[in-house]
C-alpha cells in the first residue's frame, strides 16, 4: 500500500518536549477536538476556516494560530492546496519558559490571549523556530528561537489583561469523574445528579465551560491518551481495550476523525516495528 506522504510527525531531538507536524497538500478535515499541549501553527499554502472555542477565523498563508491546552478547535481547509507546519509544546515546559520571559513567580502556565497572529514579526519568529527544530542544527539555537518566539507573543499580550478561567466547582467534579474513570460507560442521569443540575442544564453548562458536551469531551480525552500510548509503542488493540472502546475498529474510526490519520500511521513516526 502506498504510504501517505501528506502528513508527517517528529519528536524534536533538540527540545524533546516539542512535537512537530508537517501537512503537505493535505485535504484532511478535523472534528472539533483539543490537545493537552500548547499548539502553534503557520499556514504555508491555502486557506481554511479555523474555529477556536466560539470564534471563527478565515485564515490563509502566513497566518499563525495559537491554541491553548484544552481549547476545543477545528481547522478545515477550503478547496485547493492546504499545507501547514505545527508545533505541540508540553505545558510544564511552557510554564517554565513563560516564567522566565515574564519574570513571574506563577506556579502554572499562562494561557495566550490571542488565537490568531498576523504580525510579520511573529510569523518570522515562528518560522525560524520551526526550521531550527526541523534541521536539528543546535540545541542552543533552538532554545534561543523558542524564547524569541514566546517573548514576541507575550510582549504583545502584556499590553492586555491576562485571561483568567473561572471554573464552576460542580463542573470540575464532573470533569474529574470522567477523567478518573475514562473507560467506564457514564450515564447522563448520574452525572447530572452529582452536579445538582438537570440533564439539560448539565449539557449546556459543561459545553459552555469546556467547549464540548460530556460524551464528546470524554472521547477527546481518550484520543489524547491514545496518542501517548501509541508513541510509547503500545499495541493498537491493547490501546483500544484499555481506553474502553467497543473494539479496535471503533478506536481507529474515532482516532482518524480527530487526527485525520490512522493510529498505525501516527505510531509509525515514533516507533520502529
Amino acid at each position: 500500500m502506498k504510504k501517505d506522504k501528506s502528513a508527517s510527525f517528529k519528536q524534536s531531538t533538540l527540545l524533546p518536549w516539542v512535537e512537530l507536524r508537517v501537512a503537505n497538500q493535505s485535504a484532511a478535515c478535523y472534528e472539533a477536538h483539543s490537545h493537552d499541549e500548547f499548539s502553534f501553527g503557520i499556514i504555508q499554502q491555502g486557506s481554511a476556516n479555523y474555529k477556536n472555542r466560539q470564534t471563527t477565523h478565515a485564515i490563509g498563508k502566513g497566518d499563525v494560530v495559537t491554541i491553548n491546552p484544552a481549547d476545543v478547535h477545528s481547522c478545515n481547509p477550503n478547496v485547493g492546496t492546504w499545507s501547514y507546519n505545527m508545533l505541540f509544546v508540553d505545558t510544564l515546559k511552557m510554564g517554565d519558559v513563560q516564567r522566565d520571559v515574564l519574570q513571574s513567580d506563577a506556579h502554572d502556565y499562562t494561557p495566550f490571549i490571542y488565537d490568531l497572529e498576523r504580525s510579520p514579526d511573529i510569523q518570522q519568529r515562528f518560522s525560524a523556530l520551526f526550521e531550527a527544530l526541523k534541521s536539528d542544527a543546535s540545541v542552543l539555537h533552538a532554545q534561543v528561537c523558542f524564547y524569541d518566539f514566546i517573548e514576541g507573543i507575550l510582549g504583545k499580550q502584556q499590553q492586555d489583561s491576562l485571561r483568567v478561567m473561572m471554573s464552576q466547582p460542580p463542573l470540575m467534579r464532573i470533569r474529574e469523574r470522567l477523567l478518573d474513570d475514562i473507560e467506564h460507560t457514564h450515564q447522563l442521569d448520574e452525572l447530572a445528579q452529582e452536579a445538582g443540575m438537570s440533564r439539560y442544564q448539565l449539557l449546556r453548562a459543561f459545553k459552555h465551560q469546556f467547549g464540548l458536551p460530556p460524551h464528546a469531551y470524554l472521547m477527546d480525552e481518550k484520543i489524547k491518551r491514545a496518542k501517548i500510548m501509541l508513541k510509547s509503542g503500545d499495541d493498537i488493540s491493547d490501546v483500544a481495550l484499555r481506553l474502553g472502546f467497543s473494539d479496535q475498529a471503533h478506536f481507529q474510526r474515532q482516532f482518524k476523525k480527530k487526527l485525520a490519520v490512522t493510529p498505525k500511521f501516527y505510531q509509525s513516526h515514533f516507533v520502529m516495528k
